[in-house]
């Protein structure tokens, strides 16, 4: 059997064409088969109601459709929504959704944990689990296009569980999957990849030719501070980093969680300008908050003040889904935890 939403839009049309063929089906029939995969997908192709009843069931037969299984939603009064996916090892992965305005911005995963151990994620608190496959990150799309005919995002971030460039071979053909007409059809600028800098997969990412948008989870503005907050210092190192991004035509983010005490000073602020300057990069600024708080401090906001003061256009962004787990990982962690605690007192265990 072939998993269609393994494939590209290209490879799954000629999938889909050479199988139609062989059973003597008309033409046309491609151009009502594919449109389901991803422009308006179907849960089961018993769903494809304009398909012939015996065509369908041949479809289910050769061509099973992948699903992802909700094990929890939550939605925070911001409407901010956290989605956390069951696959089919046990394994768990998380996206949300924030909505703002016009524009609903999904956060996918694109690995089950997190192997680089960062100290401000819970992500990485986890550990790594595995790679996912393709079907498994479209998917985080495809269900929210499923449950009750909601629109398509407008925007799709890879900020979610793990890091993107290393599981490049399946993030490489959902970025085509997303994009292409055939598949998604959201345009590569509302696409971005958010990395740590793993340069030999940068260099991929910026050999396509779609303007598909980057962010480097940067954090410090130092190497040295940087190796205290992302182990990923030790084998690429901040100066190889910052010269990689001189690979992609279109503007580069900086994403900078701001952790008090520790990377929020105003010297901070002139080393992270240094390095946006010559980018022409836009910094966004994460706050990190201890229990949540909503409230942006006065240090933030003197951080966010000093680099426009130095010329570099940086967004203080406000904490979205305080009231839920919308931190990465965060739900993913606190689920498990209580299963566990729920196992071992069903076990009379203390």
């Amino acid at each position: 059997m072939t998993e269609l939403l393994n494939l590209t839009p290209e490879a799954a049309r000629a999938a889909l064409g050479d199988w139609l063929a062989a059973r003597g089906e008309p033409a046309y029939r491609l151009r009502q088969v594919l449109p389901r995969l991803w422009q308006r997908p179907v849960g089961s192709w018993a769903e494809a109601t304009e398909l012939p009843a015996g065509l369908r069931t041949a479809l289910a037969d050769g061509f099973p459709l992948f699903r992802l299984t909700l094990a929890t939603r939550q939605v925070s009064s911001d409407g901010t929504e956290k989605f956390l996916w069951t696959l089919a090892d046990g394994e768990a992965i998380e996206s949300v959704l924030i909505p703002e305005g016009k524009r609903r911005t999904l956060c996918i995963s694109s690995q089950a944990g997190c192997a680089l151990g960062c100290v401000f994620c819970a992500t990485g608190r986890m550990g790594f689990r595995r790679n996912l496959f393709v079907p498994e990150i479209v998917g985080q799309v495809r269900e929210l296009v499923l449950a009750a005919g909601a629109p398509k995002p407008t925007n799709v971030v890879f900020m979610g569980m793990g890091e993107p460039l290393l599981n490049w071979d399946a993030v490489d053909t959902t970025l085509t999957i997303l994009n292409q007409p055939d598949g998604f059809g959201i345009g590569a600028r509302h696409i971005t990849v958010s990395t740590v800098g793993i340069l030999p997969s940068l260099a991929k990412l910026a050999r396509r030719p779609e303007q598909f948008r980057l962010a480097l989870s940067l954090h410090a503005p130092t190497a040295t501070l940087r190796h205290q907050l992302m182990p990923i210092e030790k084998k690429y190192k901040l100066p190889d980093v910052m010269e990689a991004l001189k690979q992609f035509r279109r503007r580069v983010t900086l994403e900078y969680v701001l952790i008090g005490g520790t990377n929020d000073s105003l010297e901070n602020a002139d080393q992270l300008a240094t390095l946006a300057q010559p980018l022409g990069a836009l910094v966004n600024l994460l706050p990190l908050h201890p229990g949540g708080a909503p409230d942006l401090t006065p240090r933030m906001i003197a951080f966010e003040r000093r680099l426009k003061e130095r010329g570099v256009e940086a967004v203080l962004r406000r904490s979205r889904g305080l009231d839920i787990s919308a931190a990465c990982g965060q739900l993913r962690v606190e689920v498990l935890s209580r299963r566990k605690v729920g196992a071992q007192e069903h076990a009379g265990v203390e």
